[in-house]
């Protein structure tokens, strides 16, 4: 797999998870959770996207960890509301997903 549709990976399962979580009505005690889980997924696919224009192989290195933090908070949030017992989600796809990525 190459860099671009590496690329096109992270937007899509960022634009799949927007969607959904778009779709779903989250109790107003949930909504920190939802933003912060879409700014997430949103943050992983810009910061990869930032990542390839790197102007060194360091800066390319540091822009790729930003990716693996961000990565790895959706992957938080995901199992966050899973733990609280929120069913909405479809959890084991973007799950499988992000840790794929």
């Amino acid at each position: 797999m190459d860099s671009k549709d590496l690329a096109k990976r992270f937007k899509d399962v960022a634009v799949a998870l927007f969607v959904e979580l778009k779709e779903i009505r989250f109790p107003s005690d949930y909504y920190d959770v939802k933003r912060q889980l879409s700014r997430a997924s949103a943050s992983a696919a810009a910061n990869y996207k930032a990542a390839l224009r790197g102007k060194s192989t360091p800066d390319f290195l540091y822009k790729l960890k930003i990716v693996e933090e961000e990565t790895d908070e959706a992957l938080f949030w995901l199992d966050f509301l899973e733990s609280v017992g929120y069913e909405a989600v479809s959890y084991p796809k973007f799950n499988k997903e992000y840790d794929e990525l």
